[in-house]
């Protein structure tokens, strides 16, 4: 049986060798190791082969029968065993090659967890949140075992990667010969709001539409409107949905709420540049596989109806 297990320690000789003797002892054996530096403590994390019948209890009293503080056991697979490097390396190839990917992927490489469901008991402990910036959009992240200083420094320098990437996509494209701005079929999309609804429409045939659903009950979510947008896949890739989106942002506005919610898979790599081209100040949560846009709009202009 495999686990991932953190654990903070002392900066003091020996400390380290008194967790492997225990688990030597106990017939645990350490398959690998990342030690992440501190002022006064050190983080290090543990991947371990423990014998048949044990569970993450019994794995976090070993280690802290050692010394060990704020330990925290996930069980794990052998991925958890692939060089560390290596994996920063792969995450920056995947990055450079789809940064709309980053939320996906920078969550996958700090084995971020799912985030409780509202409301619903759980034995989850608190988690630990990590933010980085991409442009104007903040892209969070979380998890049971706190991040350290290191990691919260690679997060954010893969942050500033993906938002110098993206950049130089937008300019590489504002260069392009443009003699129009057309799309497809030389019509222009008209974008019609109607009650609770925007509409993009191609010689009056809808092409896309944002909805603002209605309001939750009174409680955590007052004020907080959930939004849901869907563009033809034809008409895809040619700033409908961007356009829809910051419409769709003010029509909220104009119906009283200070911020709108937008539910998609975790996959889905067209979220991360909508929210930046819309110019709106986004905040990206994963969650399992789900991916959560929330972005306040009570300081936008209204949407006239």
């Amino acid at each position: 049986m495999l686990w991932r297990a953190r654990t903070s320690l002392p900066d003091r000789p020996g400390a380290l060798a008194q967790i492997a003797a225990s688990c030597g002892a106990a017939g645990v054996n350490i398959l690998g190791l990342q030690i992440f530096p501190g002022i006064e403590s050190v983080t290090d994390e543990l991947v371990l082969r423990s014998p048949e019948g044990w569970d993450e209890a019994r794995v976090a009293a070993l280690l802290e029968g050692a010394g060990g503080l704020a330990v925290v056991v996930l069980r794990c697979t052998e991925a958890a065993l692939t060089d560390q490097p290596t994996r920063y390396v792969q995450a920056a190839r995947t990055i450079l090659a789809m940064p709309a990917s980053f939320p996906e992927v920078v969550a996958r490489l700090f084995d971020a967890e799912a985030d409780p469901v509202p409301g619903r008991a759980t034995t989850v402990p608190e988690q630990d949140l990590m933010e980085m910036t991409v442009g104007d959009v903040q892209v969070q992240v979380r998890r049971t075992a706190p991040f350290t200083a290191t990691e919260h420094a690679r997060g954010a320098s893969l942050a500033e990667l993906v938002s110098d990437v993206l950049s130089r996509a937008r300019e590489s494209a504002a260069m392009a010969p443009s003699p129009s701005r057309r799309v497809g079929g030389g019509a222009t999309p008209e974008y019609v709001a109607e009650g609770d609804s925007v509409s993009a429409l191609i010689d009056g045939i809808p092409v896309g539409l944002a909805v603002v659903q209605p309001e939750e009950p009174a409680g955590e979510a007052a004020g907080v409107r959930a939004v849901t947008l869907r563009v033809d896949p034809a008409w895809q890739r040619r700033g409908i949905g961007t356009r829809l989106l910051v419409d769709a942002a003010r029509l909220a506005t104009t119906l009283g709420a200070a911020e709108i919610v937008l539910t998609t898979r975790s996959d889905n790599q067209a979220v991360l540049p909508m929210v930046m081209a819309a110019g709106l100040r986004g905040r990206i949560r994963m969650a399992a596989d789900t991916l959560v846009v929330r972005v306040p709009v009570r300081d936008l202009k209204p949407l006239a109806v």
